[in-house]
C-alpha cells in the first residue's frame, strides 16, 4: 500500500503541473489575443526574453551553443540565448492569431514558390522539410499559397491540456495535423496522404531516440530517418522550406530545390546520406540565424566529440 501511494505521488504532482501550465497559457492567450497581433507577439516576446535567461532550460541552451560553436564569447551567447527566448515568446502567442497571419498573405514572402508550383503540377508526392526555427506554422501558409494542401506531422505535447489548446488554434491553419508518437496510427495516416500524392510538412531537427546517428554540426545526433524512408518508399520528393523571422511578425519562407534521393539497393546508407544532406541544411539556416532556434532539444548526447575532420 506504501508503495502504491509513493509511486502515485509523482503522477499527481506531474498532473497538477500540467493543470497549472495549461491555466497559465489560457489566461495568457486569453489576454494577448483581442490585442492587435503585432502588439500582442511583442509583448510574448519580451515576457520570455526577460523570464526565460534566468530558468534551468536557458544552461541547457548555453551548452548546446557551446558545443556547436566553441569560440563564442559570452555576449554573444548571452544575446543569442535572449533572442531565442524573443522568438520562442512570439510563437506561442503567433500561434493565438495564426487566422489572422493566414488574412495577412503580406506577413509571409515565399521566395522559389515556382518550386512549388512545378511539384503541384506534376502531381508526385511532396516532403515539405523544415525545423523549428522562426515560424515553422508559415511553411503550410507557403505551401497553400502555391496551390498545395499538405497535412502537419508533429510530435504531440505531453500536457494533454497544451496539446488540445494547440491543436484548437492550429484549426485556424485549415491543414490536417498529424501526432506522431512510437506505435500511433500517425505514420500510416501519412503514407497514405502520399500514397494519394499528397504533401506532408515534417520538421526533422527533434531528436529521435529510435532513429539513426547523424551528424549534425559534426556531432553524431540521434537522428529520425522518417523523411528518407518516405521519400523512397513513395518516390516524394524532399524540398527544404527555411523560414526566417524578418521583423517583428514577418517571415520570409525559401523554398530549395528538393534534394537527391540516392536511388541505391543499400537502403541503410542511402537513408543516412539523405538524412545527413537534411541535416546539412539546417545546419546552414541555423549558422545563419541562431536566435532564432530552439537551442533547448537534447540534441547531442553528453559525452559527443566532434567527429574527425569536421
Amino acid at each position: 500500500m506504501v508503495d502504491r501511494v509513493r509511486s502515485g505521488r509523482p503522477r499527481i504532482a506531474r498532473q497538477a503541473a500540467y493543470l497549472v501550465q495549461t491555466v497559465a497559457c489560457l489566461v495568457l492567450f486569453g489576454l494577448l489575443r483581442p490585442l492587435p497581433l503585432d502588439m500582442a507577439a511583442a509583448i510574448g516576446g519580451w515576457l520570455l526574453r526577460t523570464v526565460g535567461p534566468h530558468t534551468a532550460l536557458s544552461r541547457r541552451a548555453a551548452a548546446n551553443l557551446r558545443r556547436v560553436f566553441p569560440d563564442i564569447d559570452d555576449v554573444r551567447l548571452a544575446r543569442i540565448v535572449a533572442g531565442m527566448w524573443d522568438n520562442i515568446g512570439r510563437v506561442g502567442v503567433e500561434y493565438a492569431h495564426l487566422a489572422k497571419l493566414r488574412r495577412q498573405p503580406h506577413r509571409v514572402q515565399v521566395t522559389g514558390g515556382h518550386i512549388l508550383d512545378d511539384l503541384r503540377r506534376a502531381g508526385r508526392p511532396v516532403l515539405l522539410f523544415g525545423g523549428h526555427l522562426a515560424n515553422w506554422e508559415a511553411i503550410l501558409m507557403a505551401a497553400q499559397r502555391h496551390g498545395l494542401d499538405p497535412c502537419m506531422a508533429y510530435r504531440p505535447f505531453n500536457n494533454p491540456g497544451i496539446e488540445w489548446l494547440a491543436r484548437w488554434m492550429q484549426r485556424a491553419n485549415g491543414a490536417e495535423y498529424v501526432g506522431v508518437r512510437v506505435r500511433s496510427s500517425g505514420m500510416r495516416r501519412i503514407a497514405q496522404i502520399l500514397e494519394g500524392g499528397g504533401q506532408t510538412v515534417l520538421l526533422v531537427d527533434q531528436r529521435m531516440n529510435r532513429g539513426r546517428p547523424i551528424p549534425f554540426f559534426g556531432r553524431p545526433a540521434m537522428t529520425s530517418t522518417a523523411l528518407a524512408r518516405l521519400a523512397r518508399r513513395f518516390d516524394a520528393a524532399a524540398v527544404p522550406m527555411r523560414v526566417e523571422r524578418l521583423d517583428g511578425t514577418a517571415f520570409r519562407v525559401t523554398v530549395e530545390p528538393p534534394l537527391s534521393v540516392p536511388p541505391g539497393d543499400d537502403r541503410r546508407a542511402d537513408e543516412a546520406a539523405l538524412m545527413a544532406a537534411a541535416n546539412r541544411r539546417l545546419e546552414a539556416w541555423i549558422r545563419a540565424r541562431p536566435e532564432q532556434w530552439m537551442w533547448l532539444h537534447r540534441r547531442w548526447p553528453k559525452e559527443a566529440t566532434p567527429e574527425s575532420g569536421t
